[in-house]
């Protein structure tokens, strides 16, 4: 079975002729000249429009724990100071 739908190949393909001309832009507004960033952006307008797309990877989410684990190392090293 296929991961991607036809409407998401036409998504990718408008996405890359748009880097071509010049006029493709990046979230915070810069001009995109790389073609992986051309082909995520057309994924991701996909995805808005419904298209058959895979979902993005989880590492976006684990970077949000690993946050999570720094807070809680230098409280618990804060606490060990604090005895002494």
């Amino acid at each position: 079975m296929a991961k991607y739908g036809k409407s998401a190949s036409k998504n990718v393909e408008s996405a890359m002729g748009r880097r071509k001309r010049g006029t493709l832009k990046s979230g915070s507004g810069a001009t995109v000249k790389s073609r992986k960033q051309a082909i995520a952006i057309g994924l991701s307008e996909a995805r808005e429009k419904g298209a058959k797309v895979p979902s993005r990877k989880s590492s976006r989410k684990t970077s949000r724990k690993s946050t999570a684990r720094k807070t809680s190392r230098t409280s618990t090293a804060r606490k060990a100071t604090k005895k002494r």
